[in-house]
C-alpha cells in the first residue's frame, strides 16, 4: 500500500539506490508513476506492505517501509527485481554499492570509490564535502544523516 513518504514513521525501513547519472525530466516522471504503481501492490505473504518514496536529486530513490509491516524475503526479492527492471529499462545502475556520490556546489557527482579515494588524496574532496550516506538504515537517520560531511561519514575513512 502506497502512503505518502512524510507519514511514514521515523524508524520505516530505508533503501536507497543511487543512479550513475541524473534522470532526464520524463525520466524521472515515468519511474515516479513505476515505483508508486510497484508499491500499491507490495505484499508480503498477502498482507500490504505500508510503503513510500522520495526520488532525490534527480538521483536517488529512496523506498521507505512502515516498521510495523514485516517485509518476507520474497518481497524483498521482489523488489530488487523491481529495481533491476528500472535499471534495464533506463539504462542505469542502481545496485552498484561501490560509488559514492557528493556534492560539488549545486552538483550531485558520481565517482567510483577508487576514484573518490584518489580524489580524497589530492585533496579534491575533503572532511567537509557534502555526501550521501547511502547506508542510513531508518527514516530518522535518513533525514538526519544521510546529507552529511564526509567527516560525520563512514567516507573519512578516506579523508586525512
Amino acid at each position: 500500500m502506497y502512503v505518502p513518504f512524510d507519514e511514514l514513521a521515523d524508524d520505516a525501513r530505508i533503501w536507497i539506490y543511487q543512479a550513475n547519472r541524473s534522470l532526464s525530466d520524463s525520466e524521472e516522471q515515468e519511474i515516479i508513476t513505476a515505483i508508486k504503481n510497484f508499491l500499491e501492490q507490495w505484499t508480503s505473504h498477502g498482507n500490504d506492505l505500508k510503503a513510500g518514496f522520495e526520488l532525490k536529486y534527480k538521483r536517488f530513490i529512496v523506498i521507505g517501509l512502515d516498521a510495523q509491516t514485516q517485509a518476507s524475503g520474497c518481497s524483498i526479492d521482489a523488489s530488487v527485481h523491481f529495481i533491476q527492471e528500472l535499471e534495464q529499462r533506463y539504462q542505469i545502475s542502481l545496485l552498484d554499492r561501490m560509488n559514492v556520490s557528493f556534492k560539488q556546489g549545486a552538483y550531485v557527482a558520481y565517482k567510483s570509490l577508487k576514484d573518490f579515494k584518489a580524489m580524497a588524496k589530492s585533496k579534491s574532496v575533503s572532511k567537509n564535502t557534502i555526501v550521501f550516506n547511502n547506508l542510513v538504515a531508518n527514516k530518522a537517520e535518513y533525514l538526519d544523516h544521510w546529507e552529511v560531511p564526509a567527516a560525520e561519514s563512514w567516507h573519512s575513512n578516506f579523508i586525512k
